[in-house]
């Protein structure tokens, strides 16, 4: 196995571990990110005056299943960039293009991911609440920077040996 192969498993074992570890914490304490998103949906932090409270989404129940949608797809892209990694270990020794190949379950995880990350956290957190406005409760930048590490990792696997 060259070096280039092996830095590309550890880059998406990385991946998964970061991310199974999000899941750990959102199911071992539940309640300190579900404060979160009860506080952005809510959008009881955002400035005074928003002429876009009619947006927020304050009843408990809409609330709770929202946050175990987050928290299944990301133990689905948890899952899928573990199930990555091992397809990509069994394929460390193996010819270019089975390598390649090994390398569809990180592209479907990186898939979910951005829809995650981007479109639930940045997209529609940051733009429709408005968590841009919540000096307390604004997790933009994390998930920027997740998607960029997502993306950044993604694009250096998918590309071909040699």
């Amino acid at each position: 196995m060259g070096g280039v192969r092996f830095a590309k498993i550890l880059m998406v074992a990385s991946l998964a571990l970061y991310v199974l570890l999000v899941v750990f914490a959102n199911l071992t304490d539940y309640n300190s990110n579900f404060i979160y998103l009860r506080h952005v949906v809510s959008m009881d932090t955002t400035f005074p005056g928003n002429h876009m409270m009619y947006r927020a989404i304050t009843s408990p129940v809409l609330q709770q299943a929202m946050y175990i949608v987050i928290i299944a797809l990301e133990a689905v892209v948890g899952a899928l960039f573990a199930y990555a990694t091992w397809r990509l270990w069994q394929a460390r020794a193996a010819s270019d293009a089975d390598f390649a190949a090994a390398k569809a379950p990180l592209v479907v995880g990186a898939t979910v991911a951005f829809f995650l990350w981007f479109v639930i956290f940045l997209a529609i957190g940051g733009e429709w609440f408005v968590m841009w406005q919540s000096s307390s409760w604004n997790g933009q930048e994390p998930a920027f920077r997740f998607v960029v590490c997502i993306l950044l990792i993604t694009m250096f696997v998918t590309q071909k040996e040699g």
